[in-house]
Order: structure tokens, then sequence, then C-alpha cells
């Protein structure tokens, strides 16, 4: 099976299209898949839901796609840092669906594991509670939350053989894993390829049986907050 492709265009073609519900890793603007995102505002795809931590920035992730209005729906954790995201949902232009972050991330996992449903006290009493379904256990209350099965996953990693085993850099390795698990396709990119057999396998973070297609190719790191102290008067 042939998984590695030239380029992120290549990669999405025949997989991309109108509607579908999107699992992208990275937090903030750390391991974000930053090339098929591109791709996926090239497609011109709309109407599309995206299950994320957060939206990039506004010219930086997926801020790209909120700025060609191509994204309906984001389901987040973190909403700041971009003015677009702010200015579509006040407007009624964008659908926001708030999850705290240990609550998106397990449900990406769950959505991975086949799991349709499982029950978390994170948001009982809170806005997050609403509309779901509530039971007790031990005398506590508990919501329903769903699984995500997301039609696509996209997602950075650092290193990746032929066959699909990833490898991701330290905090880069965030929402990736779980992302990759709950989509039916997923398209990794990564910043090496190495050869089959080189990766030590107890070092493997995601196997390679959930990648079903590769891309490598040169990544932007940014800051997303520099922060900086006044030079002391010697």
């Amino acid at each position: 099976m042939k998984k590695i492709y030239d380029t992120a265009t290549e990669a999405l073609d025949g997989v991309i299209s109108d509607g579908m519900l999107i699992a992208a890793g990275g937090f903030g603007l750390c391991g974000i898949p930053e090339l098929l995102l591109e791709a996926i505002k090239q497609s011109g795809a709309k109407n599309l839901t995206f299950a994320s931590n957060n939206a990039g920035v506004d010219d930086f992730g997926i801020g790209i796609l909120l700025q060609t209005k191509q994204v309906k729906k984001m389901i987040s954790s973190y909403v700041g840092e971009n003015a677009e995201f702010m200015r579509q949902y006040l407007s009624g232009e964008l659908e926001l669906e708030f999850n705290p972050q240990g609550t998106l991330a397990e449900r990406m996992r769950a959505g991975g594991a086949g799991i349709p449903g499982f029950y978390t006290k994170t948001g009982v009493g809170t806005v997050i509670a609403e509309g779901k379904e509530q039971k007790e256990f031990n005398g506590e209350t508990y919501i329903m939350e769903e699984g995500i099965f997301a039609d696509l996953a996209i997602v950075k990693a650092w290193k990746a053989d032929d066959t699909g085993n990833l490898i991701f850099r330290k905090t880069a390795r965030n929402f990736n894993v779980p992302a990759a698990t709950c989509g039916r396709i997923c398209v990794a990119e990564v910043e090496e390829i190495v050869p089959r057999g080189s990766l030590d396998p107890d070092a493997i973070h995601l196997p390679g049986i959930y990648v079903h297609r590769i891309i490598q190719g040169s990544h932007e790191k940014r800051i997303e907050q520099r922060t900086t102290r006044k030079k002391e008067d010697a």
C-alpha cells in the first residue's frame, strides 16, 4: 500500500470534500499540520467542521480557513489569539462547540477506540452540560460526552517510516495522537521520513496502522507569544 505522497495536495486528492468533520492535531501553533491546512485552503472545500484544540491565529493554522470562510463549525477548547474567529462567532457566522481540553482529547481517543460515549464530571453544573444526558455514579453527577468519529484526521509529526509509524517531538505530541486515531482516513505531514526498521519500536508514539498517507515538507517555526524583558542598565 502506497503511503508516501510528494505534496500535501496529492495526499488529499480524493479525500477532501465539502461538509467533512476533520480532526486536526496541534496546540496553539505547536505541532499543527500547516502544509495540509494550506492544501485544504487551496482545495476550496467548504462547510467544514474542525475538531481541534484551537484555531491557530489569524494568518496561520486553521485561521487561514476562517479567512476564506471554509469553516462552518469549530469543536474547540480555546478560541483566543484569533480576531477573525471572535468576529465570526459573535456575528453568528461560525458555530462553536466548547469542550474542556481533557474532554476534547478523550472524545478523540474514544472515537479512535470505537467508544461512542463516556461519562465525565468535567462541566457538570455549567453551560457545557446543557442538553447532555446526566447520570449519577456513587452519589455524584456525571455528564455523557460522545466520541468523535472524524471523516479525516490531519496531523504533524517529527519522523515517520514508510509504513506510517510516527514519532512526535516533545510537546508537539499534544493532540496529534488522539486526533490521528479518530479519523476514518489519517494524513500525516512530517519533517523527516526514515528507512523502515530505523525507528526504535519502543519510541514510536503512533503505529502506522492508523496512518494512511504521509508527506514530508519544510515547516515554519513560529512563536505564538514572544515575551521579553527590558535590558537592565549596566
